[in-house]
């Protein structure tokens, strides 16, 4: 088999039995791997009812027939049901870890039950293997890192995964993050603190001299790209602060205004100028956009870490920020829900947290993240929440397509099922007016099918401002042997999609949940209810769905159903 190894690593740590199991081709074809392959295995093996933090609910872990092969490919997907949100859930990190895994010989790590213990699971080349953490669990991220990185890359929880803290994170690699969501919390209530990878053995590409000419073109891309070589590999995600606040979609002061006026000393300027840089990035990367203080060798925020502690909180000390990022990477926290909770808790008593972030952990109202705080003050409509995850950093009142992508996303409030944002505010693959809901329906469901197959191929989600369905099937089809058209591309995309759908309406969502929080059709620059209604009923029709729900004829056509 080329590109895929074709197997995949059960985990049963009720029984701590370890059985290796060959995954269907047919499967790898269909849902490619990563966001993809994870929520195939994981649908055809849980209840959509299960409790998230039950010992019978399943984590997996996924790479793709690129993870290790291709530029930007250092990264994997963790798909499980959310504790947070009730959602299926899929969540996409970068790092090293991912290649390891691929390297070590498997397509996808499946792990279900909760051990008697705390525990960590070593892999390599030699088999696998389940140890005794009683020594590791209490400790942070960091720490646990430190301990277990000479083994292999290292994925674990802070102890806010072990507090089942409903937004913690599975870190790996230090500061990549499998974030939002919560599926460290489920790591936390399986007795699993780590998982330590290293591989050797390389996938086998299929045509060699094809993978090298798409490989070529992918560089070549890359390289002329004003957002990647001006922009991310300058001043990494942060070089969105300044593009953001001038078009008036920031939010600020938990979305009551869309304008940050003390923004400065949050752009990417101030901080490439203030600060001794250094930049690193994920396996295979030539864009590095991750950065550095030099002088504290201290990972400096991402633009939501800004934004959610910044712009959010009324907030313009960027060290305040910086402070708050270290707390929350190293406890494993995610940082738009924890900033968001503490903006809804802000406006509900005037008392601000972020100075002390590590409080949340044993909060039983912070910790549980904005939605459930809301409801017990019984302020729903302040909430940013859709379907229980907090918006992100990008005002939907300003962004009519991002507006649509976020109420449709199946996930939740997440900016990166669509990612609007490129072609609204960036002007990839094409710049479109970001206030004119007229052909936006058509144009999310796009985005939406090109972003869960690029999370399936597993891809860095910036490749999409240099790359399309074109390049990215050409590189799949030369790993693999199998020959992908443009269009295979984007049906895999819209399967995934379909599939997460039907897992959802299963788990008791519907249409109604697909809406935006009453706070965006408020206030001065309140989008109109009957726009987007009408942009959301373009949707189901685009997606050949009735009331938010794919119908029979269209999963049959997917194949998802016979």
């Amino acid at each position: 088999m080329f590109g895929w190894t074709g197997k995949a690593l059960y985990i049963d740590l009720d029984t701590l039995s370890i059985k290796e199991r060959s995954i269907p081709q047919k499967i790898l074809k269909d849902y490619i791997g990563g966001r993809g392959l994870g929520v195939k295995l994981y649908y055809d093996m849980v209840d959509p009812n299960i409790d998230p933090l039950s010992p019978e609910n399943s984590l997996i872990f996924a790479v793709g027939p690129l993870t290790g092969v291709a530029p930007m490919s250092g990264r994997h997907g963790v798909v499980s049901k959310s504790p947070l949100t009730g959602t299926i859930f899929d969540s996409n990190s970068g790092g090293f870890w991912g290649k390891e895994l691929h390297y070590a010989g498997y397509d996808a790590l499946i792990i279900y039950g909760r051990a008697d213990r705390p525990v960590y699971i070593v892999i390599n080349d030699d088999g696998c293997s389940i140890e005794n953490a009683r020594e590791l669990w209490g400790l942070n991220v960091d720490e646990v890192t430190v301990k277990l990185e000479k083994l292999g890359s290292v994925a674990c929880i802070g102890r806010a995964g072990e507090k089942g803290v409903l937004y913690a994170n599975i870190m790996n690699d230090l500061t990549h993050t499998a974030g939002r969501g919560g599926l460290g919390a489920i790591m936390g209530s399986k007795n699993l603190k780590a998982i330590v990878v290293r591989g050797g053995k390389k996938p086998q590409i299929a045509n060699l001299e094809d993978y090298k000419t798409a490989m070529k073109e992918m560089v070549r891309l890359l390289e002329a790209s004003p957002p990647i070589n001006k922009g991310l590999r300058v001043f990494g995600t942060s070089m969105l602060f300044d593009i953001v606040n001038y078009l008036e979609v920031m939010p600020t002061d938990n979305f009551n205004a869309s304008h940050f006026p003390n923004g400065e000393r949050l752009s990417g300027n101030y901080i490439i100028e203030s600060y001794e840089i250094a930049s690193h990035g994920c396996w295979g990367c030539p864009i590095n956009c991750k950065k550095v203080d030099k002088k504290r060798d201290i990972e400096l925020p991402e633009y939501e870490t800004i934004w959610a502690f910044g712009p959010n909180l009324n907030n313009e000390d960027y060290e305040k920020i910086v402070d708050a990022n270290v707390k929350c990477n190293r406890y494993g926290m995610d940082t738009i829900t924890a900033g968001a909770t503490i903006a809804l808790y802000k406006e509900l008593t005037g008392e601000n947290y972020l100075e002390r972030v590590e409080n949340i952990l044993d909060s039983p109202v912070l910790s549980q993240g904005s939605k459930r705080l809301a409801e017990k003050f019984n302020a729903r409509d302040k909430s940013t929440d859709i379907k229980g995850l907090e918006l992100p950093g990008y005002d939907p009142r300003g962004l009519y397509g991002q507006a649509l992508s976020y109420a449709t996303s199946n996930r939740g409030g997440c900016h990166l099922r669509a990612y609007m944002v490129a072609p609204e505010i960036i002007g990839k693959p094409k710049l479109i007016h970001r206030l004119n809901p007229e052909g936006k329906a058509g144009l999310v469901v796009i985005f939406q099918n090109l972003n869960a197959a690029v999370d399936s191929l597993v891809l860095c989600k910036f490749t999409t401002f240099a790359m399309s369905e074109v390049e990215y099937a050409k590189l799949l089809s030369a790993v693999t042997g199998i020959n992908y058209r443009s269009e295979d591309i984007l049906r895999a995309g819209e399967r995934i999609y379909n599939l997460e759908r039907l897992f959802n309406i299963k788990a008791g969502f519907s249409g109604k949940d697909d809406t935006l929080p009453p706070k965006i059709f408020k206030g001065e620059n309140a989008l109109s209810r009957e726009e987007f209604e009408k942009m959301l009923q373009e949707y189901y029709e685009f997606r050949e769905w009735v009331n938010g729900v794919p119908t029979e004829e269209k999963l049959r056509k997917l194949e998802i159903i016979e």
